[in-house]
């Protein structure tokens, strides 16, 4: 829509109040409102100041000064507030120069678009994510100086099959066991359904729902692909209709990567192909020397050589917390190896067994989880392929043995992913070269999210003494 068709929106369906939402550097939606009648067509060339100091990772105190400009056609009714509401998510510029804000997370997302683009390789860059969340029944965290603990709690997880609920109906999911149960196993399936009807009012297109993996209320609804930066508009639609019909319903969502120990965590599996001219590019079924592995073409191969190489640097924002590498273990199909493979889960970039038609080939990057920062997730990921298919980066033979059954030696030869945020971070500040290619990813934009996730997330939880340490060694 146009700014004008938006006015004429708001006097159509009786719009009280504009929500103007934005994205902060490591991920969450922020927002103010402003009542429907200041939204005006010079809104959206000249923008509204608010003060950015506020939010993480952005301005110093002395240059709080900043700009939103809403996006037209990222407009959508907000189905969770009380008076009619309409949401415009913004881009961030300089209130001075007007110039796009280099730690925007929108606008890093629609550099590396542009950047493709001035390549040649490609035009648009298809994602479809799987995002993976628990709904709970309750929560209860505490962190202080004499004590910390965490408590979660599902009426259909396996430690349940005890407690007396004055009457326990049973039908408590097995650890491992949740893909695919029928109700009353799938306790959660009439909340998915809501979930996904709201999805689809709010201009997603919805493939399908289902109980994921873990017990304890683990889920996802799958979203059809989308180009990049609508995409990432999209998973943040996404995360805030379920956190909000799970509260609706006196339940609590979260996207925490490994909320319950010993089970799957939640991944963001991200399908992914590059196109050009209406032409899927990663569709090849052939080369001179005979057939291509799993119908790539070498371009996708190249690709997928560029993700692989970067994958450690990457992790840094595809896995950006603490938590992020308590799901990066050996066990629960987590993707730790640095491979790819048609069938192999624990590799880190698989196959999918599409449909027989060019369009659907594609490649699944499973290393990311759903509390990355979709925009510089998807970014960097560009930034990457192209890197790959530049520089002509073949990935080397797939990994199609079962990891499991390989010899120390062999399985040494195979590369994983970093074991720590910190380590991740290493690899950033060591090898990031590829992301400031056309100045998508600038240095500041670097150092900040390193400086950031160190100082407020990796040095904060290494200091403290954790729970199962008493375990270990309160008797030492």
């Amino acid at each position: 829509m146009t700014p004008r068709e938006i006015l004429a929106f708001i006097r159509e369906k009786d719009v009280q109040a504009v929500d103007l939402r934005f994205m902060d550097f490591p991920g969450q939606w922020q927002h103010f409102t402003i009542p429907a009648e200041n939204l005006t067509e010079m809104t959206f060339e000249e923008g509204l100041g608010f003060n950015g100091s506020g939010i993480r990772g952005w301005k110093a105190i002395n240059e709080s000064d900043m700009l939103v400009k809403p996006v037209p056609d990222t407009a959508f009714i907000d189905p969770f507030c009380r008076d009619v509401t309409l949401t415009l998510l913004c881009n961030i510029h300089d209130p001075l120069t007007h110039e796009d804000y280099s730690r925007d997370p929108r606008n890093v997302a629609r550099k590396a678009v542009n950047y493709m683009r001035s390549t040649g390789i490609a035009d648009t860059a298809f994602f479809g994510p799987e995002v993976q969340f628990f709904v709970f029944d309750n929560v209860r965290y505490e962190q202080a100086a004499n004590h910390a603990f965490y408590e979660v709690e599902s009426n259909e997880g396996a430690w349940n099959t005890g407690r007396k609920e004055k009457p326990n109906l049973g039908h408590k999911l097995r650890y491992t066991e949740g893909y695919f149960p029928c109700p009353p196993s799938d306790a959660s399936h009439d909340l998915r359904s809501e979930m996904m009807r709201h999805m689809v009012a709010c201009g997603l297109k919805v493939e399908s729902h289902r109980h994921e993996a873990a017990t304890g209320g683990q889920g996802v609804v799958q979203i059809r692909h989308e180009e990049l930066v609508c995409m990432a508009d999209n998973v943040l639609k996404y995360k805030y209709i379920v956190k909000n019909v799970a509260r609706m319903h006196g339940k609590t969502a979260t996207f925490m990567p490994k909320p319950i120990f010993n089970d799957h965590g939640s991944a963001m599996n991200l399908n992914v192909s590059l196109w050009k001219g209406g032409e899927n590019l990663f569709a090849g079924s052939r080369s001179p020397s005979g057939p291509r592995y799993s119908g790539l073409s070498e371009l996708a191969l190249y690709a997928i050589g560029g993700l692989l190489r970067h994958a450690p640097a990457l992790c840094a924002f595809t896995n950006p917390t603490t938590n992020s590498y308590k799901r990066l273990v050996p066990g629960f199909d987590s993707p730790i190896n640095l491979a790819y493979s048609q069938r192999n889960r624990s590799a880190a970039i698989r196959i999918p067994v599409a449909k027989p038609r060019p369009e659907s080939k594609r490649i699944e990057y499973r290393l990311p989880d759903a509390s990355a920062n979709p925009y510089l997730t998807f970014a960097g990921m560009v930034m990457a392929m192209v890197d790959g298919i530049k520089n002509k980066i073949h990935p080397g033979d797939p990994l199609d043995k079962d990891i499991y059954d390989l010899g120390a030696e062999e399985l040494a030869k195979v590369p994983s992913t970093p074991i720590s945020l910190e380590e991740a971070l290493d690899h950033l500040e060591r090898k990031h070269e590829f992301l400031l290619q056309g100045d998508v990813f600038t240095p500041d934009v670097i150092e900040t999210w390193c400086r950031y996730k160190r100082t407020h997330e990796a040095e904060a939880v290494r200091i403290r003494p954790h729970p199962y340490e008493f375990h270990l060694y309160y008797d030492i």
